[in-house]
């Protein structure tokens, strides 16, 4: 049995193996490793289904630095450039052509961005929107241009970073005040009548019952509504970095996922925008833009005809753990 299936029958039975070492993954790959595995085995792929989503990428540029971030952001980032209406306005009115559901923006921390309350004004007339944000200093500045947005025909969803139901913990990596200052900016986001969830780490012992009611205890204190939704992320690594993961072959796609499993992988019903220099690129999902071979192109339209290749590692923790960035149901 090859090692990756034989990961994948582990991860069916619940059982857990060691990873591949990363010393591994950082050989020399050969020249066809966007279509094949190290061992010659064809990848796993998904072809798109339909445009729902579209992420647009605000620019990595964030308020805080935390060490373990996917985006590697930290104040004045500039891996990826901060986005302006005049960039995404064409591809918003094309993905309104194409029957899209949803805009979401991701970041860095998007309120950061100078233009960013512009991009969802106009993404918010027309279609609903979900903005993934730390809630804290940069969101608090600019809560007299948040609060008229309301009046706009279509909903706005928050979810915030709120990592562990651990004030000390939390601040650790995100910076001392971090933890009460996102409670701050939950408690007046529900105020003024906005959706909001939570996203959180996760530990791998974890009791995910236990670890969010946790939360509502610090919700209660802080006359936070306790029904607040919870998204669950593993670590996901930093720009450029190989966790050790399995890679996906062929077979593993085939015996494992169910069609309905397969459907929920974001790179079957979204895309996202990312600003490179001056071009705005499409990109296969919000967690591949460290590499450039899922940049499928310069139009929604061109992007939905490619096939996708599950050759990121993170690709691997939507395949085990169905992660997904999009709004809880």
């Amino acid at each position: 049995m090859k090692r990756e299936e034989g990961y994948a029958d582990a991860v069916a039975t619940g059982v857990t193996r060691e990873k591949i070492k990363v010393v591994e993954i950082l050989e020399s790959r050969a020249r066809d490793s966007w279509t094949h595995t190290r061992n010659g085995d064809p990848r796993g792929y998904i072809d798109a289904d339909k445009l729902k989503e579209l992420w647009i990428h605000t620019g990595t540029a964030c308020n805080l630095a935390c060490p373990f971030c996917l985006e590697g952001s930290h104040p004045g980032d500039g891996r990826i450039p901060g986005m302006k209406l005049s960039d995404v306005k064409s591809f918003i009115h094309e993905a309104i052509d194409m029957g899209v559901e949803q805009f979401s923006f991701t970041g860095g921390e998007p309120f950061v961005i100078r233009d960013f309350v512009n991009i969802l004004n106009y993404a918010s007339q027309h279609r609903p929107c979900f903005v993934l944000t730390n809630a804290t200093e940069p969101l608090l500045k600019r809560r007299h241009q948040v609060q008229p947005l309301l009046d706009n025909p279509y909903p706005i969803h928050f979810r915030v970073s709120l990592d562990f139901p651990d004030r000390a913990r939390h601040d650790k990596d995100r910076g001392e005040g971090s933890f009460d200052e996102a409670l701050q900016g939950i408690r007046w986001l529900v105020e003024q009548g906005f959706k909001v969830s939570i996203a959180r780490q996760t530990d791998p012992e974890e009791i995910p019952a236990d670890v969010e009611a946790a939360f509502r205890d610090i919700f209660r204190e802080w006359g936070i509504p306790e029904n607040l939704a919870f998204t669950a992320f593993p670590d996901l690594g930093t720009p450029g970095s190989e966790d050790g993961s399995p890679e996906i072959t062929e077979t593993c796609m085939e015996k494992y996922p169910t069609k309905e499993a397969r459907s929920h992988f974001m790179c079957t019903y979204t895309r996202m925008l990312v600003k490179k220099g001056d071009e705005v690129r499409v990109y296969a999902c919000t967690l591949v833009d460290d590499d450039p071979q899922y940049d499928l192109g310069g139009t929604l339209a061109e992007s939905m005809d490619e096939r996708i290749m599950l050759r990121h590692h993170r690709c691997f923790s939507c395949y085990r753990f169905g992660a997904s960035c999009s709004a809880p149901a």
